[in-house]
């Protein structure tokens, strides 16, 4: 396992070997980060969210979280309900370390609310569903999936045993698959079973932080006012919104409009709003828009209903009628992308730690929350790490690009003087002419009779044998497998390098 280094904004690339790790900005520099983030948001008097002040309805949301304050840094990170990889994980183990380094305490937020996806448990030359709800490939969030049946389980546990006999290590998959059966099989939704299942493997591997799902947040008072505030001025934050879109794609090249979001759309007295209107009971969800009656904004709700948004509201009392339409009707709002983040950083984190897709997106967030809430935007961290299927350390991966090159030539390349002189001759004889047509059967007679060499022949053995080997490897040196399916010691590895790297920084 190799050291990983610390990375400069402009190198954040996935690392490539086993082992690697990287994180940014430097332990210290980290640290120092962390606590200016505290100072600057839990004193922020002067910037009012639906009319309170920011440090105001951090301290709520963060109360609400069940985190005690006094000083307590809180250090998160979040991710969609799914299989983890270990570089996803590996935000986890950053949360700790920091949290240990500085007497806070870390979360994770586990988004419920996002559309299922790698829920798959792959192995080499194996992938099965980790639940067999059938609504799997088409449920709008992935909090509407039930957890894996007793037998879902046994099956996969059958599976995983039979796989991992062949490994030559004992990988925690097994201990996962049985966690998962005790945290409910069948009774609990999938996200609470996955998310309980592994927070509990990770305290078994010594992490210490708390997993939250995010769902129930979206309920709370504190979303709600932050939710308000943003529906009331929703052609303002669009406006903004759409304006720090345009000049991210234009400074990265970007031409697909729906990169890394879509714009909200405005059209006359209608604007879309950054947030999901999920039904609950009939598990749909559409985007939330608002209607202009007026000088207000109105939120559309299921059965031809709306709710009033005031910007002069206080913003208590404004949440507590945005909770009640909602519930009337059956909805929640959910938020997307930005907003889930720019919640979470705002309000609820000292250190927000991102993987490296989420690190560069959020630099469009830094502008949202500058431009248009107001404040300087708290710094965030990046991190991420590689390691692979065990059985591929020391494995040199096969390339069949330059044999797949070292072919091209064998065909075309027959005694490449006469070749050109043959070409010359075709770009000069007369097009459709006997003379052209000779030459092209000359040409294809010639490569033809290449094909037949022996030189070609032993080529096209090696070539095979080489995709036989880059078949059987593309699952080992895939580093988006299920973190789990790792031995405890290696994972611990990794815990080790991260904590060297945070525990002894100055800071």
């Amino acid at each position: 396992m190799t050291t990983g280094a610390a990375k400069a904004r402009s190198e954040w690339e996935a690392p490539v070997e086993d082992g690697e790790a990287i994180l940014w900005p430097e332990a210290g520099e980290l640290i120092r980060q962390t606590r200016e983030n505290h100072a600057l948001l839990g004193s922020a008097d002067g910037v009012f969210i639906q009319n309170i002040a920011l440090s105001e309805l951090r301290a709520r949301a963060r109360e609400w979280l069940g985190h005690r304050e006094g000083g307590q840094l809180l250090i998160a990170t979040g991710h969609q309900v799914e299989l983890l990889h270990p570089g996803v994980w590996a935000k986890d183990v950053v949360i700790d370390a920091l949290a240990g380094r500085t007497e806070g305490a870390a979360y994770h937020v586990a988004v419920d609310t996002d559309s299922p996806k790698h829920l798959q448990v792959r192995l080499p030359g194996v992938s099965v569903s980790v639940t067999d709800d059938a609504r799997l490939n088409v449920a709008a969030w992935s909090g509407l999936l039930r957890s894996p049946t007793t037998g879902h389980l046994q099956a996969l546990s059958s599976i995983a045993g039979k796989a991992s006999a062949q490994w030559g290590y004992q990988p925690l998959l097994g201990d996962f698959l049985a966690a998962m059966k005790g945290a409910g099989a069948g009774r609990a939704s999938l996200a609470e079973a996955l998310t309980q299942a592994m927070q509990e493997m990770n305290r078994r591997l010594g992490l210490r932080q708390r997993a939250v799902l995010a769902g129930p947040m979206w309920g709370a008072e504190p979303y709600l006012v932050f939710a308000h505030h943003a529906l009331a001025r929703a052609e303002s934050f669009a406006q903004g919104y759409n304006a720090v879109l345009m000049k991210y794609r234009q400074e990265n090249g970007i031409r697909s409009g729906g990169r890394p979001w879509p714009d909200l759309k405005v059209d006359g007295d209608r604007c879309e709003t950054p947030f999901w209107l999920d039904d609950v009971s009939a598990g749909e969800r559409q985007r939330a828009q608002v209607v202009r009656k007026r000088d207000r904004w109105v939120l559309e709700l299921k059965g031809g209903g709306g709710l009033v948004l005031d910007e002069g509201a206080e913003g208590w009392r404004a949440a507590e009628q945005l909770g009640r339409a909602l519930a009337q009707s059956g909805a929640r709002l959910s938020p997307r992308a930005l907003m889930l983040t720019a919640f979470v950083r705002l309000l609820v984190a000292d250190q927000f730690v991102h993987g490296i897709g989420g690190g560069q997106y959020d630099r469009v967030t830094d502008r949202m929350i500058s431009g248009w809430f107001g404040v300087r935007a708290p710094a965030f961290s990046v991190a991420t790490a590689t390691l692979l299927f065990p059985t591929a350390v020391g494995q040199r991966r096969v390339d069949v690009r330059p044999l797949t090159e070292e072919g091209r030539r064998l065909r075309h390349g027959w005694a490449d003087t006469e070749k050109m002189r043959v070409e010359r001759q075709i770009a000069a004889a007369p097009r459709r002419s006997g003379q052209r047509q000779e030459l092209f059967r000359l040409m294809h007679r010639r490569l033809a009779e290449a094909m037949e060499r022996r030189e070609y022949k032993e080529w096209e053995r090696r070539m095979e044998a080489a995709w036989r080997v880059s078949e059987e490897q593309e699952g080992i040196f895939d580093r988006e497998l299920f973190y789990l399916i790792q031995p405890a010691e290696r994972l611990r590895k990794l815990i080790g390098l991260y904590d060297r790297w945070i525990g002894q920084a100055r800071g």
